[in-house]
């Protein structure tokens, strides 16, 4: 199952969100997004999660490594953009809360297992 998921930059800062705790993986920390539709591309996916989940308006710049991760009961392909904070005000539809934090802070938080690599795949990013 191909899912994709926003890093979201807004003047130094990365939008986290954390799982409601009737979701599965309660409570733990994500970049928001979700999973891709037939037909539809990546970029145009996680533009419509982001829409639906938090009511803001992204642009996905630049793709980084996927990362698969298997639960229980489902395989996913992570696949991760960073994106711009273009307009709209948060509003939580699904999740419990969320945080602006400092890319460094990222690690300080306890991630759903599948975001663990897109972490450290994006702290290196950053460093290049």
């Amino acid at each position: 199952m191909k899912v994709l998921c926003g890093i979201i930059e807004k003047d130094g800062y990365v939008l986290i969100t954390q799982r409601s705790a009737s979701m599965s993986q309660p409570l733990l920390w994500e970049f928001p997004g979700g999973k891709l539709e037939a037909g539809e591309t990546e970029k145009a996916c996680l533009v419509r999660e982001i829409q639906e989940e938090l009511s803001i308006n992204v642009s996905p710049v630049q793709r980084l490594d996927p990362a698969r991760y298997t639960y229980p009961d489902k395989t996913i392909d992570l696949i991760p953009y960073t994106c711009t904070y273009n307009s709209g005000t948060i509003r939580l539809l699904e999740h419990a809360t969320y945080k602006w934090v400092k890319p460094v802070e990222l690690t300080a938080y306890v991630w759903c297992p599948a975001d663990v690599p897109i972490i450290h795949t994006y702290l290196q990013q950053l460093q290049a």
